[in-house]
């Protein structure tokens, strides 16, 4: 009898359990339901802006940004060209052209209500950036100052962008494209009756590229910077679009609450502030110069659409999206107006302490609060999770009958096999994350984004979902009906992110309400089912519950498509660190994010672990793409790999007589910037005439005796490589002359050296023999900081070209010190001389594959020992 009624339960919990299941059919449409939700609204809401408004829109309301005379401004700008510091078309050309845009908005400005001041500052310095000594000599820049009739505040509020460009790119994204939009807001408000009760200064920056020269210039030099109290600093890592404001302060919150009172088209999020400040962007601002050396606070935006084309040739006019500038413009002007007038101004310093949490909703909203607010938010959120949990287990307990020790072993059980099963999803992202960077097949997804679905969406997904799988379908007939079990899953997974989330409390990680975010809504969802009675039944507490997650769905899927579109492109710059590690791991994150609550619905279908095994089959495809041209990662003018091409003659002299030379060479100085240095190899290598030259002894020579144009090639110099060729036009050569030798003591000995050449050179300095770099002419900084020699000074000028003099004072270990006292290599490069470009290098260069863009000029280096 007893053998019976075992049976009898058994038999009543597998109907329990078989009427649970879904048609399997049905799982394709509950998975394409989310994907089209991604790519309607999360992925539409990205790229939405507003129409351009053009000059008859300006007569029927005026006073408002007109996005078309913008346009039209950044179209003539582009036409200069490439603008580099040193060239006619910087200092000349494009500060005229400024100049000449000025003029014209204030014959039209209504000079009874402001004073428009404008200058064009001529300033030399030099100051410690990263461990460069950054030496600048005549740069320029053209700022003007509007100030309202009668103010009675000196206080000001500074906009700054920058009008030079790398090397070969015309910069209509960065930052011609700012420029016009500073210039249109000049004119809207000089034009019409706007309040104002603070200045402004618009600070047209003419050496940001060399770099962030132009910025310290004004701001320790320049007689407006005194009363500056505020900055908006305004860059471009793309090629329009929506401009990311992706830090604000430091401190200063009030800045933050202007921003979202006022901003139009907003688009901000605490994750990118505190991505930007630990480091996990390969970039900086001039917002670092103005915070560092001026200690002003402010907001640091950025376009970053089509990053692509960033500080390449193909940063071009027209390919910049035309509503940008109507969205750019509507905010920047929003925020000018608003700053200009916030009571804060007068002194900010009283309104410094504190921080904000921010983050824009798909863009149709913000939301902003101080942080203080944020730890009571995310504190009360974590005690309301644990209490519906604790609560639904005890109505569990008195429904189903059990024990609820015997629930609450299950509950255990089921947090151990989500914690399993997201380590596994982590695993598997991570070793295959490993294994495409050790077979050099990183970057699959430069070009074919949609690469990354299968290479980490998919074994993320298939992690979390097969091991909760395999349980359900061995547990048929031992344990709770398989509706309150995922339901149990989904708890502890909530559980777990609550954990996550008071640690990040603890650590003051303001990030934390991205995590606090996805538990409430999925604490929502439960308390609904609770109060109905829902979660009773197999199949209606579903409606609540994926009700409840589809504003985090897009919320998150839309965060992610947004690191995508910023972070993707930047891994085409960046060799030192696996990119494939960035985007497995944050892929990860996301998908622990938006799928924990939805990945478990599937062993609610029948044949629940042939549809989630076909995550891992997708993945095992995704993988062998990644190995054939399907998934190759770099496309013409639209994803291209980059590369330095630098004509160089190399000339090294001896270590006893600094005027004898040791060797001479020349060649093709070849510098890979992302992790796949070696694509080339085979096109320029096999069946050609060149080689790579056997490098050169690291030990011996500075930098292995590379012609380093900028603190970024020092991460570059492991995978760059020289290729024997011709000598280029020397009549650039950089020339040293010793002015002066002296000794102040036995120990001490004092150089003063003079250098001429190209208006963008490196100098490097190491000490030899024992001996000690005490005291120099630059910033003492490098001294006091003890950076690590070589010592790097990166000199350049714009329109002074009078040669760097300097002095540096030695000190020896001892009395009787012989030899030489130190190592100096100098780099000389003339970046925007095309004419002296010859025939050769033309050659070399036509070799190099359509995909790969190359920023290419001549180059020197000499060494001597002293």
């Amino acid at each position: 009898m007893r053998e019976l009624k075992m049976k009898s339960k058994y038999e009543n919990m597998k109907i329990i359990y078989n009427r649970s299941k879904i048609g399997w059919y049905w799982a394709p449409l509950f998975v394409s339901f989310w994907f089209l939700l991604f790519y309607l609204v999360a992925v539409s809401s990205f790229h939405r802006m507003p129409r351009l408004k053009t000059t008859q829109d300006e007569l029927q309301q005026p006073g408002q940004f007109i996005g078309e005379r913008a346009e039209n401004t950044l179209l003539r700008l582009s036409k200069i060209g490439p603008k580099v510091v040193g060239s006619a078309a910087n200092e000349q050309v494009a500060v005229q052209f400024l100049l000449s845009e000025i003029t014209d908005i204030i014959d039209g400005a209504r000079t009874d209500l402001y004073n428009i001041e404008k200058d064009v500052q001529i300033a030399s310095g030099n100051y410690l950036l990263w461990s460069m000594v950054n030496v600048y000599q005549s740069v320029q820049n053209v700022v003007v100052k509007l100030s309202p009739k009668n103010a009675t505040s000196e206080a000001a509020l500074l906009i700054n962008t920058h009008f030079d460009s790398v090397p070969g790119s015309s910069g209509a994204g960065d930052a011609g494209m700012m420029c016009v939009i500073m210039l249109e807001v000049l004119r809207v408000i000089t034009k019409y009756e706007t309040p104002l009760t603070y200045s402004v200064v618009f600070l047209f920056n003419g050496a940001e590229e060399n770099p962030l020269q132009g910025s310290h210039a004004f701001i320790t030099q320049h007689p407006w910077a005194q009363n500056v109290k505020a900055v908006m600093n305004l860059d471009s890592a793309g090629s329009g679009g929506r401009e990311i404001l992706f830090q604000s302060g430091p401190d200063n919150p009030w800045l933050m609450k202007y921003y979202g009172k006022n901003i139009v088209h907003p688009f901000a999020s605490t994750i990118g502030e505190e991505l930007f400040q630990n480091g996990f962007v390969p970039s900086e601002t001039d917002f670092r110069v103005f915070r560092d050396f001026g200690n002003i606070p402010g907001l640091d935006m950025a376009q970053v659409l089509n990053g692509y084309v960033y500080h390449t040739k193909y940063d071009r006019f027209n390919l910049i999206p035309r509503r940008t500038y109507q969205l750019t413009g509507d905010n920047i002007l929003a925020l000018v107006k608003a700053l200009a007038n916030a009571e804060e101004l007068e002194n900010p310093s009283k309104y410094a302490e504190g921080h904000m949490i921010f983050f824009d909703v798909l863009g149709w909203f913000f939301v902003y609060y101080p942080e203080s607010t944020g730890e009571i938010i995310n504190i009360s959120v974590c005690v309301v999770v644990c209490a519906t949990i604790v609560g639904y287990i005890w109505i569990m307990s008195s429904s189903t009958g059990m024990f609820r020790r015997r629930i609450w072993v299950k509950f255990g059980i089921l947090t151990a096999l989500q914690v399993a099963g997201v380590g596994l999803g982590i695993g598997l992202v991570l070793s295959i994350a490993m294994f495409l960077d050790a077979v050099n097949l990183p970057m699959s997804w430069f070009a074919q984004n949609w690469m990354l679905f299968g290479l980490y969406f998919c074994p993320m997904i298939f992690g979390m979902g097969i091991v909760p799988a395999i349980y359900f379908s061995r547990t048929k007939e031992h344990g709770l009906p398989l509706g309150y079990g995922i339901q149990l899953l989904m708890h502890s997974h909530c559980l777990i992110l609550t954990v996550v989330t008071v640690v990040m409390i603890s650590y003051s990680i303001r990030s934390a309400f991205v995590i606090m975010l996805c538990i409430a809504f999925y604490t929502l969802s439960v308390i609904i089912n609770m109060v109905t009675r829902a979660h009773k039944t197999n199949f209606l507490w579903l409606i609540p519950h994926c009700l409840c997650q589809v504003l985090p769905f897009m919320f998150y899927t839309y965060c992610c498509y947004a690191f995508y579109v910023v972070f993707v492109p930047m891994q085409g710059r960046e060799c030192n660190t696996n990119p494939e590690i960035l985007m497995g791991f944050f892929t990860a994150l996301m998908v622990i994010l938006f799928a924990p609550f939805l990945v478990p619905l599937l062993c609610l279908f029948r044949k629940s672990k042939t549809i989630i095994s076909m995550f891992g089959v997708c993945t095992l495809l995704f993988i062998i793409f990644a190995a054939t041209p399907i998934a190759f990662p770099y496309a013409e003018k639209t994803a291209p790999q980059r590369f330095f091409a630098v004509h160089t003659a190399r000339t090294f002299h001896n270590a006893d007589r600094a005027s004898t030379v040791n060797h001479t060479d020349s060649g093709y100085f070849v510098v890979p910037v992302d992790r796949r240095p070696h694509t080339l190899d085979d096109i320029l290598f096999d069946n050609t005439n060149y080689s790579k030259a056997e490098p050169i002894d690291c030990d011996s020579e500075i930098m292995c005796g590379y012609p380093i144009y900028s603190s970024r090639w020092l991460n570059a110099v492991d995978n760059s490589y020289f290729v024997p060729g011709p000598e280029p036009n020397k009549d650039y050569l950089p020339t040293l002359s010793i002015i002066d030798k002296s000794s102040s003591s036995a120990k001490n000995i004092k150089f003063t050296l003079e250098i001429a050449g190209p208006d963008h050179t490196s100098i490097f300095i190491q000490p030899v023999n024992g001996t000690t770099l005490v005291d120099w002419t630059f910033t003492k900084e490098p001294l006091e900081q003890n950076v690590k020699p070589p010592y790097y000074v990166y000199w350049s000028y714009a329109l002074d070209p009078t040669p760097l003099q300097f002095s540096m004072e030695f000190e020896h270990e001892n009395d009787n010190w012989s030899g030489d006292t130190f190592k100096i290599a100098i780099m000389g490069h003339r970046t925007h001389h095309d004419m002296y470009i010859d025939e050769e290098f033309r050659e070399f260069l036509a070799t190099f594959p359509p995909w790969a863009h190359v920023s290419s000029w001549i180059g020197s280096y000499n060494s001597w020992q002293l």
